[in-house]
């Protein structure tokens, strides 16, 4: 029996918890996000720790997974949002990281932690980075 039958009934949610200190992390929660949202799931990705700090409006054509060389942040967050993979971030984090809601791309919507355990809770699947 294949692991995945395309019929686009899967939930995932990725978890980013580095940010900025560690660019070859950055990118593949989108890459992976965007590929399962090409086969249908639905897919979220959670921001948290230092995961913010990637979600800065200053910072994603700024950097990717090779540093300041090399595709840039925005070119991953792009497609995933393309492909309707949804992105939130954790409030507690953006306390942590100096950061408000404003400093962060459009797109990202705040949440508390019972959200996002409900979510996790919901999902097929939950994905640490």
């Amino acid at each position: 029996m294949p692991f995945f039958t395309g019929e686009g009934e899967g939930k995932i949610v990725y978890v980013q918890t580095h940010g900025v200190n560690d660019p070859g992390r950055s990118a593949t929660p989108f890459f992976l996000a965007a590929s399962a949202a090409a086969m249908e799931c639905e897919v979220k990705i959670y921001f948290t720790m230092y995961g913010p700090q990637l979600l800065q409006k200053e910072i994603i054509d700024k950097i990717g997974p090779k540093g300041d060389t090399g595709q840039k942040l925005r070119y991953f967050i792009d497609q995933a949002l393309e492909l309707g993979v949804d992105l939130y971030v954790c409030q507690p984090s953006l306390d942590l990281n100096d950061l408000a809601i404003e400093d962060l791309i459009d797109e990202v919507q705040m949440i508390g932690g019972a959200a996002f355990n409900e979510m996790a809770m919901e999902a097929d699947a939950v994905v640490s980075f």
